[in-house]
C-alpha cells in the first residue's frame, strides 16, 4: 500500500510561487472540487460559474485569484492562473505505478527487436523486428511495436496500443490505450470499375511531450511522413490522415478529425467533433470552435466557428425550411433595395 502524500500550505506556496493567506501549517492530502472537498484537500476556482459554491466549501485551502480571495472563508493560495496552480499542486498527488525493468515471461520479442536494459516490456506484448525501445520507456500489457519502430526514452503505451510500423515516438510520449499509430493511410485510386490501393510507404514522426488519447487512430503517410511536433496533445477518438502535419503545442480535443495533407500550425486548439478537410493550412495560434468544419485554409490567427447555434426543434425545422429559399429571399431583398426602374 502507497504511504500517503502530504503537504503544508506554506511549502506549496514557496514551491509554486503563490501567494498564502491563512494558516501556513494547514495540511492538504489531496485536491477535490469546491463542492466536494474535505477538510485535507485543496480545490480551485477558476469559472466564475462556481463561485457561489466557494462560500460552503469544506476545503482544506482553495486556489483562486486575488479577486476572488476576500470571499473565500478558508486559507488560500493566490495565483494568476488558478486552474494552472492546481495542475501543478494535483501532480504531487498523481501515485503512478512503476513497473520494473525487464521483459514479461509472455511477451514475444524478435531476434531483431533493440530493448534497453531499462525499458519495461508488459504481459503479452509483441515486438516486432528493427523496434526500438528505449531506456526508461514502458510498454502496458498487450501492446504491439511493429517492424521499424522506435519508442523513445521514458515514453509509456499504457495498454492494448498497436504501432503498426514506421512509427517514431520521441522523449517522455503517453500513448492511452487502443490507439493505432503508424496504420494504412486511405489512399485509393478509381479505376474503370473498381478502386486500387495506393501503397502507404511513409511513417509517423512523434515529437517529445506529446499525449495521444484513448483508441485515437493517426496514419502513416502516403510517401511523407505524417509528423506531429513536441508537446501536441490529442484527446480521445480523434481521426489523423496521412501525411498530416501538426505544429508544436497543439491541442485536439475529442472526435476531431483531419483530413489527408492537411497542415495546422503551433499552439492551435482544436474542439471537439471539428473536422479540417484535407490539403487545407491552419495559420499558428489559431482557434476552431466545436463542431466547426474547416473548408478553406486559416491564414491569421484567432477564433473560427461555423455551424448554427443550437435551438428547439421546431423552431429549427422552420429555420431549416426557410434556408432553401435564402437565395430567392436575397434577390428579393436586392431588388426591393434597389426600388422601381426609371424608364
Amino acid at each position: 500500500m502507497s504511504a500517503t502524500v502530504f503537504h503544508r500550505l506554506d511549502e506549496l506556496a514557496s514551491r509554486f510561487g503563490l501567494e498564502r493567506r491563512g494558516d501556513a501549517a494547514t495540511v492538504i492530502a489531496g485536491v477535490a472540487t469546491l463542492a466536494d472537498a474535505g477538510p485535507r484537500q485543496l480545490a480551485f476556482l477558476a469559472n466564475p460559474r462556481y463561485a457561489a459554491q466557494l462560500a460552503t466549501t469544506h476545503a482544506g485551502a482553495v486556489v483562486l485569484r486575488a479577486e476572488d480571495a476576500g470571499a473565500c472563508p478558508v486559507p488560500a493560495l493566490i495565483a494568476v492562473d488558478p486552474y494552472l496552480a492546481f495542475a501543478h499542486v494535483a501532480a504531487l498527488f498523481e501515485q503512478r505505478p512503476h513497473p520494473q525493468p525487464g521483459i514479461h515471461p509472455s511477451a514475444v520479442v524478435a531476434p531483431g527487436a533493440r530493448i534497453s536494459a531499462s525499458a519495461s516490456i508488459g504481459p503479452l506484448c509483441v515486438i516486432d523486428d528493427g523496434a526500438v525501445i528505449g531506456d526508461g520507456a514502458g510498454l502496458g500489457p498487450h501492446c504491439t511495436v511493429g517492424r521499424d519502430c522506435t519508442v523513445g526514452a521514458q515514453s509509456r503505451l499504457v495498454a492494448h496500443v498497436t504501432l503498426v510500423e514506421r512509427v517514431t515516438l520521441g522523449r517522455r510520449v503517453l500513448v492511452h490505450p487502443g490507439a493505432v499509430l503508424g496504420a494504412d493511410g486511405f489512399g485509393l485510386a478509381f479505376e474503370h470499375d473498381h478502386w486500387i490501393k495506393v501503397p502507404q510507404l511513409g511513417g509517423l514522426r512523434i515529437g517529445d511531450d506529446c499525449e495521444i488519447g484513448a483508441n485515437t487512430t493517426i496514419d502513416r503517410g502516403a510517401l511523407g511522413d505524417t509528423v506531429l511536433e513536441d508537446d501536441v496533445r490529442l484527446d480521445n477518438q480523434i481521426q489523423i490522415a496521412h501525411n498530416v502535419f501538426v505544429g508544436a503545442h497543439t491541442a485536439m480535443a475529442g472526435c476531431s478529425a483531419v483530413a489527408g495533407s492537411a497542415r495546422i500550425g503551433r499552439y492551435c486548439l482544436i474542439g471537439g467533433s471539428a473536422g479540417i478537410l484535407g490539403h487545407l493550412e491552419v495559420a499558428d495560434r489559431v482557434t476552431i470552435t466545436a463542431m466547426s468544419l474547416v473548408t478553406h485554409s486559416i491564414r491569421e490567427p484567432g477564433e473560427y466557428s461555423s455551424g448554427t447555434a443550437l435551438q428547439g426543434n421546431r423552431q429549427w425545422r422552420r429555420n431549416a425550411a426557410r434556408l432553401k429559399h435564402l437565395d430567392d429571399y436575397v434577390r428579393r431583398l436586392t431588388a426591393l433595395e434597389k426600388g422601381p426602374r426609371d424608364d
